[in-house]
């Protein structure tokens, strides 16, 4: 079975901020859903900038159809922890 190598995606930014929690909830009593550098990067292109999915691939130089799943995974993610009272947390070593 061939096993593709995972490539470094572009990241266009730094998150300022790596966790996120429902208010009045102690951290250690939550779930965590852990969020990756270029999940976060894909919600910021095609969420938050507005651009369609083969416009956010060709900037992060991934193919579209990894962006779709991609972004996929990360909008599952954050559904939920918003959902079920998780805490979001993103990974800060492909940021660093």
């Amino acid at each position: 079975m061939r096993v593709n190598k995972r490539l470094r995606r572009q990241i266009g930014f730094s998150a300022e901020h790596r966790c996120f929690k429902p208010c009045g909830v102690r951290n250690s009593t939550l779930q965590q859903v852990v969020l990756e550098a270029d999940e976060l990067e894909a919600v910021r292109l095609s969420d938050y900038e507005g651009l369609y999915q083969q416009e956010c691939a060709d900037k992060m130089h991934i193919s579209r159809t990894t962006f779709s799943r991609t972004i996929e995974g990360a909008r599952r993610k954050i559904a939920d922890a918003l959902l079920n009272g998780k805490s979001i947390i993103i990974n800060s070593k492909e940021l660093s």
